[in-house]
């Protein structure tokens, strides 16, 4: 009986983390972080949407992969991708967080 009293504390608590997990990403990001990037729009990135999107697309950034680039040039650091995104397109706080985060995933699914 205890046993199975533990088994289902277990459960309770990794089905509600894993719950939570999920509903802290949007459905954009799960699906971008789901896939090789191929030649996404950059629009395709959690975060960016029209408005940030066709910033970025001014600044020469049409694509996702020239956005993981610059990621990556500046060493998937958080702060200075997260001031570069907010210098370069606008970006407010959440915004860089999601795209952040959604970049930061595929490159740990990917790379």
């Amino acid at each position: 009986m205890f046993h199975g009293v533990l088994k289902l504390f277990y459960l309770f608590f990794y089905v509600s983390a894993e719950s939570r997990k999920m509903s802290s990403t949007s459905q954009k990001h799960r699906n971008f972080v789901s896939e090789p990037m191929g030649d996404k729009a950059v629009t395709e990135l959690a975060g960016i949407g029209e408005k940030l999107g066709g910033r970025l697309f001014d600044q020469g950034f049409d694509k996702a992969y020239v956005v993981l680039g610059q990621f990556l040039i500046l060493k998937k650091n958080e702060e200075l991708f997260k001031d570069w995104l907010k210098d370069t397109c606008g970006a407010n706080a959440q915004q860089q967080t999601n795209c952040h985060e959604c970049l930061k995933e595929w490159c740990d699914a990917f790379l």
